[in-house]
């Protein structure tokens, strides 16, 4: 890997459930399901891997991951615990390299193509990474070490948890043919019906389709599936200081119609979102909501407010009436996303308030 990039991807092993049962120990080896109660409208934000055994996911609904799973333990969320865990692991990243992309609390891609820590060498640095993080925290992380990030993504997802994988370029054909299409970065439960109708299970099927075959089937999207098929993604890591957004988004396995739970997954988002926010000591002047329809159709809301998000509240304030400037309430809707832009530092956000 000498030649070519180095990217590392950490991802946390059930991290927010993982949390829990490290600080009460009564709750280790339970399935676990952190989110609203199991009578309640809210959604799983989390599910243990013991949880998970029994078909539970995030953004599920909390009464249907009762119904799977009656002796389930439900434990509500505590975002600023798993934001201070979360910084704690930031901070080991930064040993590395400072060219770190956040994609939530708890993963991130590191590109350590220039770091001279171990070596140099991506695979040493990333076993590191992981001691670390359980020396520290007491949680275990998977790693997935490549030459571009739909490799190093994939590869962590591919031995958890507590696992590492390292897909060398000459291996990146062989490691793609052999993954199931659902284990695809950007292949969400309705591409995969679309895919598996197609007689498309595996990378290797992906791999014999033809370019205008896929634009033809996929649209816009046929270029990036044509090149993860054969191993290539030339996305950089994007650091934070190259970032002019802060967001969050997740696919549902089954489209959502209950508004309810719709504002339930958007405050989830939000908590993440404020994460990233407040580790920066950043504040946004706008708002943004994704909605994603089962027909794959996309809008987007915005708010712009001159004083500025830096609370998960002011946010989650704002989601009802942006929600119901979409169609949420009468079509199904397979994907919730938040992002923020317009970013500023808090401090000067903090004198422009005082001044107005």
């Amino acid at each position: 890997m000498s030649t070519s990039r180095k990217i590392i991807h950490i991802d946390m092993d059930a991290f927010y459930a993982s949390v829990e049962q490290r600080d009460n120990p009564s709750l280790k080896g339970q399935p676990v399901v952190v989110g609203g109660k199991p009578d309640s409208r809210g959604v799983v934000c989390a599910a243990s891997y013991e949880a998970r055994r029994f078909g539970i996911h995030s953004a599920m609904p909390c009464s249907r991951a009762w119904r799977l799973c009656p002796q389930a333990v439900f434990v509500p969320p505590r975002f600023e615990v798993y934001r201070s865990v979360s910084q704690q692991i930031r901070e080991i990243f930064q040993r590395y390299t400072d060219r770190i992309e956040p994609l939530s609390l708890d993963e991130a891609y590191l590109d350590v193509t220039y770091s001279e820590q171990a070596g140099g060498s991506a695979t040493l640095m990333a076993q590191e990474i992981r001691r670390e993080i359980v020396q520290r925290t007491g949680l275990t992380a998977s790693a997935g070490v490549s030459n571009n990030k739909f490799l190093a993504k994939a590869a962590s997802d591919f031995n958890k948890p507590d696992g590492i994988t390292v897909v060398l370029p000459e291996q990146a054909e062989d490691f793609v043919a052999q993954l199931e299409i659902r284990r695809f970065q950007g292949v969400g439960p309705v591409t995969q019906k679309k895919m598996q109708a197609e007689g498309i299970f595996t990378g290797a099927d992906l791999r014999q389709r033809s370019l205008a075959e896929l634009r033809q089937l996929f649209g816009k999207s046929a270029d990036y599936f044509y090149n993860i098929a054969r191993g290539r993604d030339d996305r950089p890591v994007e650091s934070d200081r190259e970032r002019k957004s802060i967001g969050a988004e997740t696919t549902f396995e089954t489209d959502l119609s209950d508004v309810p739970q719709m504002l339930s997954v958007l405050n989830n988002l939000a908590e993440s979102v404020v994460g990233h926010l407040q580790r920066r000591e950043l504040c946004a002047t706008t708002l943004t909501i994704k909605v994603k329809y089962s027909d794959f159709q996309q809008v987007t809301r915005s708010y712009t407010d001159a004083r500025g998000f830096d609370a998960a509240a002011d946010l989650i304030a704002c989601f009802p009436w942006l929600l119901s400037r979409t169609e949420a309430a009468t079509r199904p809707v397979r994907l919730l996303g938040v992002s923020v832009s317009g970013l500023k530092s808090l401090d000067g956000m903090r004198q422009l308030r005082f001044e107005l």
